[in-house]
């Protein structure tokens, strides 16, 4: 029985795209003569206390509860023992939301969320999204939504404060790795495409390479990507790049018809482990691999589904993986319907790489290490209001802005927090550059531009280490 995956996409809907740590949720289709779920008939005696405590509740409570409310806070209980931040209940809503999502585009911000250490954090936004357009990265953690705390929150209902409909902005506070003070991020939410393949042809040394980026695995992306593929081989490439940076995930049967395009039967390019440690191997029938070189670019925003891809093409396929370690999630959830037309998403399963590794909570990593620019990893200067960072100041902010001023081209001879002589030169050309008043002092005006600059860098991809790097490995040998 094939059953698509799928995680609190409630997100991926009205607001950004939930997930297992990086992916759209990965249910599965592991037992093919079933769904592997016990009948919940199988063993009801512990179920008298809970009615009890129900009806009591119910019929004496002074807060007046609501009937569903109670039974869907009981199965939220329950789930919550579990410590399991993949395991979740979708009310009537979410599911609906849920089903739509891998058929159709949808309205939100745009990003794939996990719950990390009791954190609302974010696994990767999506590609040309409003998370990614407002500055939002793999692994920043979410603490308030429009002011309001999510401390306490399950995942859920997090993502329900953060959805909302196209052209409402929502305020998210950050908390970013590395970075000492909260960020605010204001998102304006629209309608998040469904298109998951982008292709392009690269010449490197005289030889045409194809890029194959996957944004997401959706239903329509294995047909997708092999229209490409057969576009660009029609066109003679010598070399393929594919390209899963910053992808969450998908639909593990997606994965899987990709595979079958590069992955030959001689050893599984996946496994999966039940609760009782018993593993099942899953092959492909290809004979012989493809005549040309291929690799692959990943990232920490690589999760889930593409995590699997990763693993099969290095383990099973042999070929290079090139970029920065990914997010690690190796668990496995199945969505299964309940009454009212909600759903219960459980973690069955553990997914192991051709080789037998676990990767959860550790990630895959590369075969080629590769660092972007130091200005790839900066963040929006916010100031208070009034506040100027100026000559002689020192701090973090400072720091930060030299990062985005060399990337930018202007150098201010130091990145290490103090504002000296030639960092104010720096100021003063970027300002007179782009029509704004040299003082040579940053305001929140100069601030905000800068960050536009910097975004509009690193989207032009004149400076991607990691894609260079790839298409250079194509051919190196």
């Amino acid at each position: 029985m094939q059953i698509r995956k799928a995680t609190l996409i409630i997100a991926i809907i009205v607001a950004l795209v939930v997930g297992a740590g990086g992916s759209y949720a990965f249910t599965s289709y592991v037992d093919k003569k079933g769904t592997g779920i016990q009948s919940a008939s199988e063993d009801t005696s512990g179920l008298t206390e809970v009615e009890n405590a129900y009806q009591l509740i119910k019929d004496n409570a002074l807060a007046k509860p609501d009937a569903q409310q109670l039974q869907d806070g009981a199965i939220q209980g329950m789930l919550e023992t579990l410590d399991d931040p993949y395991s979740s209940f979708l009310d009537e809503e979410s599911s609906t939301q849920l089903n739509q999502q891998l058929e159709s585009s949808f309205e939100g911000i745009g990003a794939e969320v996990s719950m990390v250490e009791k954190q609302v954090t974010i696994v990767a936004p999506i590609k040309d999204s409003p998370a990614e357009d407002a500055g939002l990265r793999p692994n920043d953690q979410v603490l308030e939504v429009d002011g309001d705390s999510l401390q306490g929150l399950d995942l859920q209902e997090a993502v329900n404060k953060i959805r909302g409909e196209k052209g409402t902005t929502v305020t998210l506070s950050v908390k970013r790795p590395g970075v000492s003070e909260e960020l605010k991020i204001d998102v304006t939410r629209d309608e998040i495409p469904v298109e998951t393949v982008y292709a392009d042809t690269k010449e490197v040394d005289g030889k045409k390479a194809g890029v194959l980026e996957i944004t997401s695995f959706s239903e329509s992306t294995a047909d997708e990507f092999k229209t490409a593929l057969d576009k660009l081989e029609q066109e003679g490439i010598e070399g393929l790049t594919i390209d899963v940076r910053g992808n969450p995930g998908g639909i593990l049967t997606t994965v899987e018809d990709i595979l079958k395009n590069f992955v030959t039967s001689d050893k599984p390019y996946l496994q999966i482990e039940d609760k009782n440690g018993e593993k099942q191997e899953f092959h492909t029938e290809l004979k012989e691999k493809k005549d040309y070189p291929i690799n692959v670019l990943i990232d920490e925003g690589s999760a889930s589904a593409s995590e699997i891809l990763a693993g099969a093409m290095n383990q099973a396929g042999d070929y290079e993986l090139i970029g920065k370690t990914t997010f690690g999630k190796g668990t496995v959830q199945q969505t299964v319907p309940l009454e009212n037309e909600s759903m219960l998403k459980l973690t069955l399963y553990k997914w192991l790489t051709p080789n037998g590794d676990w990767i959860h909570e550790k990630g895959i990593k590369p075969t080629v290490e590769v660092n972007q620019p130091e200005y790839f990893y900066s963040s929006p200067i916010q100031l208070d209001e009034n506040e100027k960072l100026a000559f002689n100041d020192n701090n973090d902010k400072i720091k930060n802005l030299q990062i985005m001023l060399d990337g930018l081209g202007y150098d201010p001879s130091r990145k290490d927090g103090y504002f000296n002589e030639k960092t104010e030169t720096a100021v003063k050309q970027f300002q007179q550059d782009n029509d704004l008043q040299g003082t040579g002092e940053v305001d929140q005006e100069t601030a905000d531009l800068l960050q536009t600059k910097i975004i509009e860098q690193v989207r032009d991809g004149k400076h991607d280490n990691q894609m260079d790097k790839a298409l250079q490995e194509l051919f190196a040998n």
